[in-house]
């Protein structure tokens, strides 16, 4: 383990990687500072920047703008209360009342401790866990790996914000374009209707820019707000008494932990873990009030959560090959692009890419909170990007993107339509991540489907021989029937309180 380690440390301590774990936080923070635009945006933009770079650099420059995103994010919601991606809501809840009182730059100070905390242990904990897991993952067979990235649809579409159908919805829109194209297997054309530029499939550059990126473009185009973002000029003192850093040492020490293993769970990630740290350390406040009006316990609990999911998100990612949330399956497939196929065996075909990322980690982690402290005032002043010149930026950074890697011009409609699917399924509710996870897992799920198939010579009896095919089954049905349960029971509450309330 400190040999393995050490070459990573080896990996990530070379100038060019130096270079790009720094480039990567930094654009991580600013365009998690903006609201509207997440870590799966920026990754998508930055993946053809990855072409020509070698995989231990391009996975180092995405992890970067990942976690940094994440990082960053708490910028905007103490500032603003406008969160910069979803992961960062919570941090509103006590960061925004703090701003409000003078304090914004305790607060700021604050999560960029928490988030460097949080991210800091759980980079421990993936580098011990990590290894384990790929040993586990070795024995995995066809039946095992369909059930677990079954697994991952049926978690990421029930732990989806919204209606759980909305979410099972996208990710079968999702699972249909992964069949576009020619089948492998047999060689036949499907859902191409005799356009040749469809062939090959729908590249997931073209889906990824165009689900989120565009998507974003289209909703400001749309909107009828003119008004440019305005941060707060006055961040004010940085600086922490004694007593705030005991305060916030429980919260780091538990929510650290908490946060890795709700990352490691597919479907979960930062979001939930957030939020289910601010929640749990409501529950466990003596004073359970004081939330909501500048707590810092309710700013520490959800910032260093979110911040330790990230690297829990690489445990199945890096050992599995399967991503447990939208943003690592972009990652994922970032990495295929790149010609890396994560995995059991990554630990011995690609170790550089493997430590070299974890050991980046660390690196990041210290980057950050050099950002985040001195820097903020400076970072804080993105905020005033015009609107009309964002959107110009993320449309021909977009179609540059796209053309540079087919120099089809029919990817370029293709883009637009994706930009446009994706304005819609936002504007309906319908969740983006499980389509563009099920589009990822699609064509790993039908070979995995059809490998178990030959080997028991078409009997569906080879999907109950395995202990962990089973039980991973077992999980699947739960996680996509106990949401539905959970709605109808708390239906039944709302309408007994309604009846009590009407009878009173």
């Amino acid at each position: 383990m400190i040999e393995s380690i050490l070459y990573g440390f080896q990996v990530a301590f070379t100038p060019e990687n130096l270079f790009f774990a720094f480039i990567g936080v930094l654009a991580g923070t600013i365009i998690g500072m903006l609201p509207g635009l997440g870590p799966i945006s920026a990754i998508a933009i930055m993946i053809p920047l990855s072409y020509g770079m070698s995989p231990a650099s391009a996975l180092i420059l995405m992890a970067g703008v990942y976690y940094g995103a994440v990082f960053g994010g708490s910028t905007s919601s103490i500032l603003l209360n406008a969160p910069g991606i979803s992961g960062t809501v919570a941090t509103a809840f006590d960061g925004y009342p703090m701003a409000k009182q003078g304090k914004a730059g305790k607060a700021l100070a604050i999560a960029a401790i928490s988030s460097f905390a949080g991210g800091t242990i759980s980079v421990v904990a993936l580098m011990l866990v990590a290894p384990y897991m790929a040993k586990l993952a070795i024995t995995f067979g066809p039946t095992e790996y369909f059930a677990l990235m079954l697994l991952g649809l049926t978690a990421i579409s029930s732990l989806s914000e919204g209606s759980t159908n909305k979410a099972l919805i996208s990710a079968t829109i999702g699972l249909m374009v992964a069949t576009v194209g020619i089948d492998q297997q047999t060689g036949t054309q499907r859902f191409t209707f005799g356009n040749p530029g469809l062939l090959e499939g729908i590249d997931f550059l073209i889906i990824a820019l165009g689900l989120f990126a565009l998507s974003e473009v289209c909703q400001l185009i749309i909107s009828r707000n003119e008004n440019t973002l305005k941060g707060k000029e006055a961040v004010g003192s940085l600086k922490l008494e004694k007593h705030e850093l005991k305060e916030m040492a429980g919260p780091i020490s538990r929510h650290s932990v908490l946060g890795f293993i709700l990352g490691v769970l597919p479907g979960a990630g930062a979001t939930i873990a957030s939020f289910l740290s601010y929640i749990s350390e409501k529950r466990l406040s003596k004073d359970p009030s004081s939330f909501g009006k500048g707590n810092i316990k309710g700013l520490a609990a959800p910032e260093t959560s979110n911040n330790a999911a990230t690297s829990g998100a690489f445990v199945p990612l890096l050992t599995l090959g399967i991503p447990g949330s939208g943003t690592t399956a972009v990652l994922l497939g970032a990495l295929l692009v790149v010609g890396v196929q994560p995995g059991p065996l990554m630990l011995q075909d690609h170790p550089d890419v493997f430590w070299g990322v974890i050991a980046s980690m660390y690196i990041g982690n210290l980057f950050l909170l050099v950002l985040n402290l001195p820097l903020i005032p400076i970072l804080a002043k993105i905020l005033y990007i015009p609107k009309q010149l964002l959107i110009a930026l993320i449309i021909v950074f977009c179609m540059i993107g796209v053309y540079a890697v087919s120099f089809n011009a029919f990817h370029l409609y293709l883009l637009v339509g994706f930009g446009v699917l994706g304005y819609v399924l936002k504007m309906f509710k319908f969740p983006a991540p499980p389509f563009i996870l099920a589009f990822i897992l699609g064509g790993m799920m039908e070979q995995s489907f059809r490998q178990a198939m030959t080997i028991s010579n078409g009997s569906y009896g080879v999907f109950f021989q395995s202990n962990i095919t089973i039980g991973l089954l077992i999980v699947s049905f739960i996680s996509l029937v106990l949401p539905s349960i959970l709605g109808l029971r708390k239906k039944e509450k709302n309408a007994q309180f309604d009846k009590v309330k009407k009878q009173a």
